[in-house]
This record gives C-alpha cells, sequence and structure tokens, in this order.
C-alpha cells in the first residue's frame, strides 16, 4: 500500500502535516473536509483546556462549512485556493457574527457585522474557520497570559509563555490544533510567538494584505500576519490574501508585481550584525544563532558585517510600543470607560503612562519612523537581506520576569515598512525552540520567502508537529 494512501492519514498525521502537503491530500481524495474538520475540533476539544489557544469555537459552524467545501470538491465544482483547509482567526480580527474580542473584557458580546478583509479573502478561497484565538489584552503585550481570556501555555513546555499578542494562533499551529493561523503583527506580534513555539510566520510588506477589519494597536505599525507549520504555506496565503483595498488608506498599491524569487547564493549579500550579545542577545541564542550561519554559508552567500551603531535598537522599539499606547488611548476609549467590565490594572497603568506625555513627545518617537525607513533604505542598498535571530531569548515561565527587550530584533521591520520572516533555526540546551529571521526590503516578500525556504531546509531545525509539551 502506497504509504500517502488514505488509509494510512491517522489523525495524528494529518494534524502534523503542512498547508500544503493537506490541500494535496484534499486534490487526491484521500481525506475531505469534514474529516479535516472533526479531527481538528476533536483536538481542540480535548487539549486546548490545557493550552488555552482558542478563546472561542463554533463546532456547528466550523462543520457546516467544511461539509460546503466537501461537496464542491465531490460535484467538481469551482473551488477555491484553500478549500476545506481549517484555519484559525487571531481575535483581533472581525469575523461576521462573532465577538471581536480583541482580549478586552467589554467585547465579548459584540458580534461583527461584517468579515475583515483578510478574513473575507480567506472564506472566497475556502478555508474552514476553526475558530478565535488567543491574544494579549488590546494587542498591548507579548505573553499572552490575558487576565480576562486565560493564558496560552508554549506547546513545548507548560507554564511557559507562547509569546505574544498573537500567542494562541502560533501555540495552535506548533499544537496541530489548526493548520494555519491568521495573526497581526505589531512589533513582532506573530514572529515573536512564532519563534517561541517553532513554527514559521512572515511579516509582509506593510500595506500588502489589507488591514480593514482589524483592531488597531497602531495603524502605521499593524501588518496582518500568517503563522504556519511550513514556509511554502505561508507563500500560498500570502498569494491568497495580497491585494490592494481601495477602503484601507495603508493599503500598498504595487506599481510593479512582486520581486520575482530570483536570489542565487552565488549573488545573494547577506548582512549580519557584528554583536548581538551587546544588543541583548542571550548566549545561547548567539551560540545556536552562529551555528546555523556555520549550516547555511552557502545558501546565505556572501555575507557582509553591516553596522547598527547609527541606529537606537532600543529606543526605537520603545518608541514603538508609545505610539502604541497613545493611539490605544482613542481606539480603546469605550472600553477604559466601561467600568462594568474593566480592563486589567497593567493595562490601564500603561495607557495612563502615555496620556501623561506631552505632543513633544509624540513627535520625538515619530521621527524614529522616519528614521527608521531611512536606515532601511541605506542598509539593502548595501545587502539583500539582513539576518539575526528573532528573539534575545526563547521562551521564560510565567512566574519569572518578562524580558522587557522581546521585540528588540522585531520591531525594525515594523518601523521600517519591511518584510520579515521567521523561520526555527534550533533549540537551546534545555529544548525550547528559537527563531532566525530575515528581514529584506519593501516588495521583497516572495524573494525572502524562497530564501527562508530553502534555509529551512538546510537547517532542518523544525520539530515534529503536533509539539506535545515535555511537561
Amino acid at each position: 500500500m502506497d504509504e500517502t494512501s488514505g488509509m494510512n492519514l491517522d489523525d495524528h498525521r494529518l494534524r502534523g502535516a503542512s498547508l500544503c502537503q493537506t490541500l494535496h491530500w484534499l486534490a487526491s481524495g484521500q481525506v475531505d473536509a469534514e474529516r479535516l474538520a472533526a479531527i481538528y475540533l476533536g483536538a481542540i476539544a480535548h487539549e486546548n483546556p490545557a493550552i488555552g489557544a482558542y478563546v472561542a469555537v463554533r463546532p456547528e459552524s466550523t462543520r457546516a462549512e467544511a461539509a460546503a467545501a466537501a461537496a464542491r470538491r465531490r460535484e467538481s465544482g469551482a473551488i477555491g485556493r484553500l478549500d476545506g483547509l481549517p484555519i484559525s482567526i487571531n481575535d483581533s480580527f472581525d469575523t461576521a457574527g462573532w465577538a471581536t474580542g480583541a482580549g478586552l473584557p467589554a467585547r465579548r458580546a459584540r458580534a461583527a457585522a461584517h468579515d475583515a478583509a483578510a478574513v473575507a479573502r480567506l472564506r472566497a478561497a475556502g478555508a474552514v474557520i476553526l475558530g478565535k484565538t488567543n491574544m494579549d489584552e488590546g494587542a498591548l503585550g507579548a505573553i499572552t497570559a490575558n487576565p480576562h481570556y486565560g493564558t496560552t501555555q508554549n506547546p513545548f513546555r507548560a507554564g511557559f509563555t507562547a509569546g505574544g499578542s498573537s500567542g494562541g494562533a502560533a501555540a495552535a499551529v506548533a499544537a496541530g490544533l489548526c493548520v494555519a493561523a491568521l495573526a497581526s503583527d505589531s512589533l513582532g506580534s506573530a514572529r515573536i510567538p512564532a519563534s517561541y513555539c517553532g513554527v514559521a510566520a512572515i511579516k509582509p510588506t506593510h500595506g500588502e494584505i489589507s488591514a480593514r477589519g482589524l483592531v488597531p494597536a497602531a495603524r502605521r505599525l499593524d501588518t496582518v500576519a500568517l503563522i504556519a507549520r511550513g514556509v511554502g504555506d505561508l507563500t500560498v496565503l500570502l498569494h491568497v490574501l495580497s491585494g490592494y483595498d481601495l477602503d484601507d488608506p495603508r493599503s500598498r498599491k504595487r506599481r510593479v508585481a512582486f520581486a520575482p524569487p530570483d536570489w542565487e547564493p552565488c549573488r545573494l549579500r547577506s548582512g549580519v550584525i557584528p554583536d548581538l550579545a551587546a544588543l541583548g542577545c542571550a548566549t545561547e541564542v548567539v551560540c545556536v544563532f552562529e551555528n546555523a550561519l556555520e549550516t547555511l554559508r552557502h545558501e546565505l552567500g556572501e555575507r557582509h558585517v553591516v553596522s547598527f551603531d547609527d541606529y537606537p535598537f532600543e529606543r526605537a522599539r520603545r518608541a514603538g510600543f508609545f505610539l502604541m499606547e497613545t493611539e490605544m488611548l482613542s481606539t480603546f476609549a469605550d472600553d477604559l470607560a466601561d467600568t462594568r467590565r474593566p480592563v486589567s490594572p497593567a493595562f490601564r497603568q500603561l495607557l495612563d503612562w502615555a496620556a501623561l506625555k506631552s505632543a513633544t513627545d509624540y513627535v520625538a518617537a515619530d521621527r524614529l519612523f522616519d528614521a527608521s525607513v531611512l536606515k532601511a533604505r541605506r542598509l539593502f542598498a548595501q545587502v539583500d537581506v539582513l539576518v539575526l535571530p528573532t528573539t534575545p531569548q526563547a521562551a521564560f515561565t510565567f512566574d519569572g520576569p518578562v524580558p522587557a527587550d522581546q521585540a528588540q530584533f522585531t520591531a525594525f521591520a515594523n518601523l521600517s515598512g519591511c518584510p520579515a520572516v521567521t523561520i526555527p533555526m534550533g533549540r537551546l540546551a534545555d529544548g525550547l525552540p528559537v527563531g532566525l529571521q530575515f528581514i529584506g526590503p519593501p516588495g521583497s516578500d516572495l524573494r525572502l520567502l524562497e530564501l527562508a525556504e530553502v534555509c529551512a531546509a538546510a537547517l532542518d531545525a523544525a520539530p515534529d508537529y503536533p509539539v506535545a509539551s515535555t511537561s
């Protein structure tokens, strides 16, 4: 019997497969959308209480969508690119008929009237929605320990953070509770949890995917992001979701097509930063990173040491958070005023701090956006891609201190509007994964994905999915 025959596709194997592999099995009739949905719903019912990846699931709705997808394939009618694929939605996206909680208590009962643009594209492509995933309160944080919706555990180890703010999305992908996830990324909100959970993610060029219907953290930073188990999966999703949206003021209208995947190792110029430890990167992460660079000495082509002495990583990261907090004062004004369903004291304190700042403080922070854009232009005149760890550390325990620099290496891509991809690059001695990040100039999304896929194959560092906790 062929090893890929339907009889060999047990639940565990199906839950650990990539999006592209699952599409092949659906197209060849080795599995149908109804069985796939039933497997994922069963896994969520059994495992989500311990992981806390989902905050809302509607089995009847999911089964109905799966049945419709299965009927389309049986009848050989027009099918979408993602027909029958079970996908999760971060709880910051409007999804018609579902509450858009955004991690805040007052929003639980507010059903969205319309789909966010990205959700609408997923539906049009035939994706089956499994549910809404957990996130930090108001998307302001990177640990997904939400006081209103619960804590998301890292699938590798209970008691450790999955990262955030889209921690539920990354945990769901790693734990085999969805094929892929729609997430958001404002300063690393998707790449940080992807790194901690050992999966792949892309933050596209700013405006490449419409953010209409996404609850804003900071509109100049917000990017619709994608999380999956394979880099090829991200490419498929990006093609489905990207496109100009007249109703999104920050939507990017390309004058030319995506830069084609045409980098060659002999011509590629890769930039690396010389002293990551000076930027706060943990020694064990630097060690895994250097080992990855050695493994990828051919794939990364000509290596250039690039200086960031003229770029204040820490100040820029803090400026990004300040701008988020300032904008949230307006976005969440009603939530802050709701005394019956109050926000947490910690969330209120952060926004109260921003309210005490002056217009001059805001302008100073805003100017770091321009500085980031200019730095990116100078950088990518010298090299084709910047390669660095995704995070300065691996996942950490909930009962210990929260590092202030989780977004140290991710914020630059948001502030400069550049695309960035993260893949698993290896594990620390304690078994926790860490990510390798590629950042390129605006519009180089497909090039980054091609390079990331080649590097992922060479590193062979992705865990076996679904990930199971060691404790």
